[in-house]
């Protein structure tokens, strides 16, 4: 099996790959969206992205090319914890705290605000499409006196010192990657010391002007007793306040309960996807 990843090596969806598939052949992508693209074209058999951070909620690339690009299903999940840290390359290791830019994700720069306000609120930030790109920025640029935030297996793939561990803002700081397959019924094997759960994910579309009818959807899983662990809004982008719903049930897909749920929702006028019914593992 070849799985994909949102690289360059050392990030944090590849630290998820290798404990998942340590036997599969690994495949870096620089993007998301290439990552899913080589999913799609048959390029790789799987693809890992991440979907959801604790801290920083949703990652809306993921969720919108999903939906509006490449209608890939959802086979499996991965929660893992995420621990960020300060580094820089040897030859800064003693002037680190004079660093002029800091480089990363987003994400992970927005994990780490209180420590960045706190020790370097007048230094620049430089986004990069990942911590592992940043990482292996500056490790290539050792005349630059820069850090970037990442993890401890970047630190050991380009050679940086780690200066400040564990500068994230909260202690609970995990991140979901979802594996993506062409197939619905794709079979996925991962580490089986791995502890997992069963669950299915809808994308649910509410007709337009109709009152109500955000509480009827809610109220055709909760007589079921379905549990909903996650429901968020994304836009249809057809429209200002047009909105499709993810959302989350504990539960594998079975006979009766999600396809009556299902049912009902279309007779009130919405449209279902069943974006994936999978195993969740945690790491």
């Amino acid at each position: 099996m070849k799985v994909g990843y949102l690289g360059p090596e050392a990030t944090f969806t590849h630290l998820a790959v290798c404990s998942c598939f340590a036997e599969a052949k690994q495949q870096a992508y620089n993007t998301i969206p290439a990552c899913m693209d080589a999913a799609m074209s048959g390029e790789i058999d799987l693809a890992v992205v991440p979907l959801e951070n604790a801290i920083e909620g949703s990652v809306n690339m993921t969720i919108d090319y999903l939906i509006h690009e490449q209608p890939l299903y959802i086979v499996g999940e991965i929660t893992a914890p995420i621990r960020q840290h300060l580094l820089v390359h040897p030859s800064r290791k003693e002037e680190w705290t004079n660093i002029e830019k800091i480089y990363s994700h987003s994400h992970a720069i927005a994990q780490c605000h209180k420590f960045l306000h706190r020790q370097f609120d007048s230094v620049p930030f430089e986004y990069a499409t990942s911590t592992g790109a940043a990482a292996k920025y500056v490790s290539e640029n050792p005349d630059k006196n820069i850090a970037v935030i990442a993890n401890e297996m970047a630190a050991k793939t380009y050679r940086l010192d780690i200066v400040k561990r564990d500068i994230h803002d909260y202690e609970y700081n995990h991140t979901r990657f979802v594996m993506l397959h062409p197939d619905q019924h794709a079979s996925v094997q991962v580490n089986p010391e791995l502890s997992s759960r069963p669950k299915t994910t809808l994308m649910v579309t509410l007709p337009s002007d109709r009152s109500g009818a955000l509480h009827q959807v809610l109220s055709a899983f909760a007589w079921r007793n379905l549990n909903l662990s996650k429901i968020e809004s994304r836009p249809t982008k057809t429209g200002l306040g047009n909105y499709f719903f993810i959302i989350d049930i504990e539960m594998a897909l079975d006979d009766v309960l999600i396809p009556g749920a299902a049912a009902e929702l279309e007779a009130l006028g919405c449209k279902v996807k069943v974006l994936g019914t999978y195993n969740a593992y945690v790491l």
